[in-house]
């Protein structure tokens, strides 16, 4: 198998990747756009109605909870264990809120 074509073999036999499992970008692009935008969608309908004095801890906390309940769904979905996924995609959520804030701030660019 290996004289043949080495890379065939090792990637279907190592790896588990065949002509039936091959990459299909397109579908993870369109899939990706989806998930993205509605995992906006509930902060952009806070943000929307919140008011504007507590409009960013509105929004944060809204994209928190979101996020806790897609994190959830997938952990669910995928069979892993639901606490830890959620506070992992909750975790780095906020780390990447208070980076893109503190960067806002650093720059006089956020309230």
């Amino acid at each position: 198998m290996m004289a043949h074509d080495a890379l065939g073999a090792h990637a279907r036999d190592e790896l588990g990747i065949s002509e039936i499992t091959t990459a299909r970008p397109i579908q993870a692009a369109v899939t990706s756009a989806i998930t993205f935008s509605a995992g906006a969608a509930l902060p952009l309908v806070v943000a929307a109605v919140a008011p504007l004095d507590t409009l960013a801890i509105w929004v944060a906390v809204s994209a928190l909870l979101g996020l806790a309940v897609l994190g959830a769904l997938g952990a669910r979905a995928g069979g892993a264990p639901i606490g830890r996924s959620v506070l992992r995609v909750v975790f780095w959520g906020a780390l990447a809120m208070a980076i893109t804030a503190g960067v806002g701030r650093l720059f006089h660019i956020a309230a």
